[in-house]
């Protein structure tokens, strides 16, 4: 099995913490920013690479491979809503341990931003702002969500399906294929002229041991969160929504109860979810507006 390398051009620690063994990486200079990938069957911390790069010109620039993903602690344990939401905590203890207090702009990707809203809502004082990157938990499916604190979306029994061994590898094995990782990617563009690099990186991570526990936990709705509007509706900080107009991901027709919150602003990008991949520029422009416009 190929070691993995790394997804970003950083230096490279590990922490460990609630969440376990995390990789850790850190670039440039400046006020600290946080960047969270996306929950999917092969994600690491090389989705955010454009913005890493661009960022770190300007900032001291932080990502992380969640549990199960990338280059951190993989394997078979219980992947659930509280142990990302640790991930998210450890990663910002460690950011103040070596930029003291100065609270974080923090942008997440997708699904990841549920974590990242719980994380806030638990730690307001440790967050400035934060980037939800086509969230999830505004689309109309979404719209009659009223979990219980912490509930998650887990359909009973499916977890027991997926990770049944008989199939379970096998079954991992076909959605991380090359071709449907490249499908999948497609999908999320909403268009074939996909990250060429990203879909290699995706393939390589997936064949990593232990690389089938989280996603197999993400199948079965475990880590999406029932109380996410909730969520989202408590957040105090600054929070700006990129969002996408192409592709499977650009449904935000029950986000009207945040629009007309102070504090909440939704841009539209016309590109598909990853849309910093496919308009780099524009986006950190757009970013550090929204920034410049809390000072």
């Amino acid at each position: 099995m190929a070691t993995l390398l790394s997804p970003l051009a950083a230096t490279q620690r590990e922490i460990s913490g609630t969440a376990g063994r995390l990789a850790f990486y850190e670039a440039g200079s400046g006020l600290p920013v946080l960047l969270i990938h996306s929950i999917n069957a092969a994600a690491s911390a090389y989705e955010v690479r454009p913005l890493f790069e661009r960022l770190s010109s300007t900032h001291r620039v932080f990502a992380i491979d969640l549990p199960g993903y990338g280059r951190s602690q993989r394997g078979e344990r219980h992947y659930d809503l509280s142990l990302f939401t640790a991930a998210i905590d450890d990663a910002l203890d460690a950011i103040g341990e070596s930029c003291g207090d100065a609270p974080v702009d923090l942008l997440a990707v997708s699904l990841s931003g549920e974590f990242a809203a719980r994380a806030a809502v638990r730690r307001p004082h440790r967050i400035r702002t934060l980037t939800l990157v086509t969230p999830t938990g505004l689309d109309r499916r979404s719209a009659a969500l009223d979990g219980a604190p912490g509930q998650s979306r887990e359909v009973p029994g499916v977890h027991r399906v997926l990770t049944w061994p008989f199939w379970s590898q096998s079954l991992f094995n076909l959605l991380s294929s090359r071709a449907s990782v490249r499908y999948f990617l497609k999908r999320t563009w909403g268009s074939p002229d996909i990250d060429e690099g990203l879909a290699d990186y995706c393939v390589a991570s997936a064949r990593q041991p232990g690389a089938r526990y989280a996603p197999l936990s993400f199948l079965c709705f475990r880590l999406f969160a029932a109380d996410v509007r909730h969520l989202y509706a408590q957040l105090s900080m600054p929070v700006w929504v990129p969002h996408a107009t192409r592709g499977d991901f650009r449904d935000f027709s029950s986000a009207d109860f945040l629009r007309s919150r102070a504090n909440w602003r939704f841009q539209p990008f016309q590109a598909g979810a990853l849309m910093y991949f496919e308009m780099p520029d524009a986006f950190v422009a757009a970013w550090q507006r929204f920034l410049e416009d809390q000072t």
